[in-house]
């Protein structure tokens, strides 16, 4: 399977499993395995570099098992040949999502107008919570 022109993955790092698909369907839902698990062994993949592995393992989330592995599964049709066709795909588009490295962050300083007003605010709010004091009785 290939993801760009840098990394190309091979058969055996996948590992497909089919399943019995839950929802509607009638009796063909209880004979037929449509659903698939599709698992790649990204940690163990020597195609991939460190970089793309960490991001990968921050964008898959729930999807990253204790062993280094991706697991992605659909049931979305009845059909199990486009179900599998859908996970290769969404592999793939994760794998592409983490070889972009994300752009730096440049910290910025606050205006000199917005200082000011949030300090006015600030000032504002005081003058209203002193004004909420006990209230004398001398009548």
């Amino acid at each position: 399977m290939r993801i760009n022109d840098q990394i190309t993955i091979e058969d055996w790092e996948l590992t497909e499993q089919f399943i019995r698909s839950s929802g509607p369907g009638g009796q063909n839902v209880n004979k037929v395995s449509t659903a698939v698990e599709l698992r790649f062994e990204a940690e163990r993949s020597p195609n991939l570099p460190a970089a793309v592995k960490r991001r990968l393992r921050r964008l898959a989330g729930r999807r990253w098992t204790k062993e280094g592995a991706v697991v992605i599964q659909v049931e979305e049709t009845r059909s199990q040949a486009r179900n599998r066709e859908i996970a290769r795909d969404r592999l793939a588009e994760l794998i592409r999502k983490s070889t972009e490295k994300p752009k730096r962050r440049i910290p910025t300083r606050p205006t000199l107008g917005s200082k000011k007003r949030r300090l006015k605010a600030k000032k504002v709010r005081g003058e209203v919570k002193s004004l909420r004091g006990k209230v004398d009785g001398e009548e």
